[in-house]
């Protein structure tokens, strides 16, 4: 029976919906790509809604981009977590067998035995905590990405009202300045784009960075439990560990002692019965001596021998 239970294609799964989320919306944007076009590409009096919107997509492409590849790792760390207690269930003796080396399991696995084989107390706090700091790491980027995305809309939306209220200007200096108009109007539009980008972009990166951290702590609690599981009996020395084992030391004595006790028991009852088995034998050899000296007096006398002088 698994003592350790964890997710193990936690990682792949969440690439899998990202994928098919992904597949929805480029299916959603052909559906409507009349509305899109209207809202992002025509009548576009400047380039500012482009490069805004364009710098929220490259934001959003950039943290994306790390965090598959952060995903893709930890589904290789999941595999390898797996096999490593495949391994100690079969009770396999190389644990690290078809382990990657560089797999944070495998790692752990080499500390705790170096650490061991020098006599140095194993403190799986610190080491849990010094994981959990390198992994956190990894997700900074990702982080920022989602912290950014929003702001980034809400940049687009004062530089596109900033447009607009320049059209107001203009309008208001001259009562027939379509000019004015059309960039109230671009502005206000710009705006809604920007908007509308940045939310999207951080609807779906919010989401799946979540579940990046949901992949990131199953990975660390799966190699937390096995630690505790199966590599702390192996390696980890304390003075409770200690106080245990000496205590079933001392029950195996008692038992021991026990045994010996019956043991003595059993080989005194044997020997009393030899030397009872003894005194018999002495009893029936004086006994059979009599009777022979008794044959050999009948026969002499039978056959009327001289008797043996003395």
């Amino acid at each position: 029976m698994q003592i350790v239970t964890f997710r193990r294609h936690f990682s792949r799964n969440t690439l899998l919906l990202m994928l098919l989320v992904a597949t929805l919306i480029a299916g959603m944007a052909a559906w409507k790509f009349d509305l899109i076009a209207k809202i992002y590409f025509r009548d576009q009096l400047t380039a500012t809604g482009w490069i805004i919107n364009g710098a929220i997509v490259v934001v959003f492409a950039l943290g994306l981009l790390r965090m598959i590849f952060i995903f893709l790792s930890y589904s290789r760390e999941e595999q390898a977590t797996a096999r490593f207690i495949h391994n100690q269930e079969a009770e396999i003796d190389n644990p690290l067998d078809k382990v990657s080396p560089r797999s944070i399991i495998a790692r752990r696995y080499l500390a705790m035995e170096r650490l061991y084989e020098s006599s140095t107390p194993i403190n799986q706090g610190a080491m849990a905590a010094t994981l959990l700091a390198s992994e956190s790491t990894r997700t900074s980027f990702p982080k920022y990405v989602g912290n950014v995305l929003i702001l980034t809309g809400v940049f687009g939306t004062i530089v596109s009202l900033s447009l607009a209220l320049l059209g107001a200007s203009d309008l208001l200096e001259n009562a027939v300045d379509v000019e004015g108009m059309g960039l109230v109007i671009h502005g206000m539009s710009t705006a809604l784009s920007t908007t509308i980008t940045a939310i999207i972009c951080y609807l779906f990166f919010g989401y799946f960075y979540l579940k990046l951290t949901d992949a990131q702590t199953n990975l660390l609690s799966a190699v937390e439990q096995v630690t505790t599981t199966y590599l702390a009996p192996l390696f980890v020395v304390e003075q409770d560990t200690t106080l245990y084992e000496f205590t079933g030391l001392v029950r195996s004595l008692q038992s021991l002692v026990k045994q010996i006790q019956e043991s003595q028991t059993v080989v005194a009852e044997t020997e009393t019965r030899l030397l009872d088995a003894v005194d018999e034998f002495q009893q029936r050899a004086e006994q059979e001596q009599q009777h022979m000296n008794t044959v050999i007096k009948l026969l002499r006398q039978g056959f009327r021998l001289p008797e043996d002088e003395e």
